[in-house]
């Protein structure tokens, strides 16, 4: 009769790097995630239950038309709609052009002026706030929302990321667009866009929620609600009407963060794969 072995269990052992990976990502969860639940209770309650947590408290929209009109809401969302749009467009092209020329053009310097477009990186934009304003002041846009665009048109970090994903297409496509009769700006807006589309939202969900929660160029060189985006209408807002409810408060907060927080839930996918392609982690 033949035998049969037993296989023996291996021990349990502990993974400490998996383990104390895993529980600090919950932990920075919850630190992320607890002040936004409170912004979403209290908005949806009544002031009284603003410091009591009870299961049975009645629900309530009062307060997002309270805080929609305690400040021109409206007015700061379409400067902010205009602010955005006009930077995303700013740097779609600007970007774009100078990502397919280190991608895939020899010229004198390519190497100095990239590392430069790098540079550009580890500058932080408060530390030329004052350069910045003087310019607009000598070119009379103090209190515009070109005021607010101008110094963001160009972003190194939009260079980069097209032209690692510009690198990553063969050349033979290019090629053969070429023998179609494509031009130079032909081949750029039938070849590589197209196949950077998922690069381009990505970056585009980048570049809208930064400048939609930008805050200090904004407040320094506005100066009136025809100009003010939202950040800085909901700081004078809560800055004013000191005396009013958290309630009302955090209502207004997520008028202002909501529409970014559809957005990148509806397109995470994408956002993410994209920075995978680009070699960015």
């Amino acid at each position: 009769m033949t035998e049969h072995v037993i296989p023996r269990s291996k021990p349990f052992r502990l993974n400490w790097d998996k383990t104390l990976n895993t529980t600090g990502a919950w932990v920075l969860a919850l630190l992320w995630f607890l002040p936004l639940a409170y912004a979403i209770w209290t908005a949806f309650h009544p002031a009284l239950y603003e410091v009591r947590f009870d299961l049975t408290a009645p629900l309530t929209l009062e307060n997002f038309s309270k805080a929609w009109e305690a400040a021109p809401f409206g007015r700061y969302f379409l400067n902010t709609v205009i602010l955005v749009t006009g930077i995303l467009v700013g740097q779609f092209i600007l970007c774009t052009l100078a990502a397919y020329a280190f991608a895939r053009f020899e010229f004198p310097g390519k190497s100095v002026l990239f590392t430069l477009v790098l540079l550009q990186l580890l500058v932080m934009p408060d530390i030329l706030i004052v350069e910045n304003y003087k310019t607009m002041r000598h070119l009379g846009l103090v209190d515009t929302i070109t005021a607010i665009a101008l110094p963001y048109l160009a972003s190194g970090f939009g260079i980069f990321l097209l032209r690692q994903t510009f690198m990553t297409i063969p050349k033979e496509l290019e090629d053969a667009a070429r023998l179609e009769g494509c031009s130079i700006l032909g081949v750029l807006w039938r070849v590589y866009i197209p196949l950077a589309k998922p690069t381009y939202l990505a970056y585009g969900l980048v570049s809208v929620s930064h400048h939609w929660n930008n805050f200090l160029w904004p407040l320094i060189i506005t100066n009136s609600v025809e100009t003010r985006p939202v950040t800085v209408g909901l700081q004078v807002f809560a800055a004013v009407d000191g005396g009013l409810e958290w309630s009302v408060i955090n209502a207004a907060t997520l008028l202002t963060s909501g529409p970014l927080l559809i957005a990148f839930l509806l397109f995470q996918r994408q956002f993410v794969q994209s920075f995978i392609r680009a070699g960015i982690k």
